[in-house]
């Protein structure tokens, strides 16, 4: 059975035999299974009302299980701090968070879960494991380690 991708290298064959263009193969997939992936996560978000980046800040908060600093929330989603802002005042407005002055700082904050951020966090993590299972519903457990395995390799050696 030939994929989109087995297309692309048995044209590379064609045209540069003489390069090895395995390697394209493998992060051609890893590309396109990503894309086609972002679409089935934000499938699941959207009719919670969230986007995947206001999923991870309140994922972040729930798991953590103590409220964080902006700063820090940034630094763990990955977003500007401009952006990180923007994305606050939205939760705060639509009541999912609540901002709390720092003891420790005047000028700054912490971010916390409301009630309904929980409850909203809490059900948006069981339909995300759910999809999750079915994106990966063509591997069997021990199929399922070992990419887990080999997708912590490349990662440990390029973060």
């Amino acid at each position: 059975m030939k994929d989109s991708v087995d297309h692309i290298l048995q044209q590379w064959s064609d045209a540069r035999p003489d390069l090895d263009c395995s390697a394209m193969g493998i992060v051609g997939r890893l590309g396109r299974v990503s894309l086609l992936w972002q679409k089935q996560l934000e499938a699941v978000f959207e009719p919670l009302g969230l986007s995947r980046v206001e999923f991870d800040i309140l994922a972040t908060l729930r798991r953590g299980q103590v409220p964080l600093t902006p700063t820090e929330l940034y630094q763990t989603v990955m977003l500007s701090s401009g952006a990180m802002s923007t994305r606050l005042e939205a939760l705060v407005q639509r009541g999912l968070i609540e901002r709390m002055a720092s003891e420790e700082d005047r000028r700054s904050c912490k971010v916390a879960l409301t009630a309904q951020g929980v409850v909203t966090v809490d059900a948006a993590l069981e339909a995300h494991l759910a999809n999750m299972d079915v994106m990966l519903n063509r591997l069997d457990g021990d199929e399922k380690a070992q990419l887990a395995g080999l997708m912590k390799k490349i990662l440990l050696g390029n973060e």
